[in-house]
């Protein structure tokens, strides 16, 4: 499995809309209700890189089986330097270590920014990703409970945070 990691461009948005869509249609990762549509999802992302900010995608044999990126986590000028992130696999990508590379690759990037603070805000009952960003350095930091509403239940979002120049 050859993989490679490079930075995106539009014509990679309608692989990372599948992955993004499977997320809002069956898991609890994102916190949406309907799925976007490629209008939406290329702004969103061209919002992102307009504001400086790095969007990866990984790629095997020129297929796209991930992506990440990361942005601000708040807008007023004191969080200038911590930034939330999202990595995102394609499900038949799982566990073979994709994940790691994107998110080695951004935290590598936000360091170059003189970014501080890395957070991810993760859905409790996603606990491999948990133990992902456990494994990466993140710390649980907080949960917020029920803090999301979705498939008839209440869902709890755990804050990790990765220090990047402790």
């Amino acid at each position: 499995m050859q993989l490679n990691v490079r930075p995106y461009q539009t014509q990679d948005c309608s692989s990372i809309l599948e992955i993004v869509n499977y997320n809002i249609n069956h898991t609890t990762n994102i916190y949406e209700y309907l799925p976007r549509t490629l209008e939406e999802q290329i702004q969103q992302l061209e919002d992102k890189l307009k504001k400086g900010f790095p969007i990866l995608v990984s790629e095997i044999n020129n297929e796209v089986v991930g992506f990440g990126y990361y942005s601000e986590f708040r807008t007023r000028p004191a969080y200038q330097f911590t930034i939330e992130h999202s990595v995102y696999v394609s499900n038949q990508y799982h566990n073979k270590g994709i994940g790691k590379i994107l998110l080695s690759e951004l935290i590598q990037l936000a360091k170059k920014q003189n970014k501080n603070t890395m957070i991810a805000v993760i859905d409790s009952e996603n606990q491999n990703s948990v133990v992902f960003h456990q494994k990466a350095g993140f710390k649980t930091v907080g949960i917020i409970e029920q803090s999301g509403y979705k498939f008839d239940r209440w869902l709890n979002s755990v804050i990790m945070q990765l220090l990047l120049h402790p």
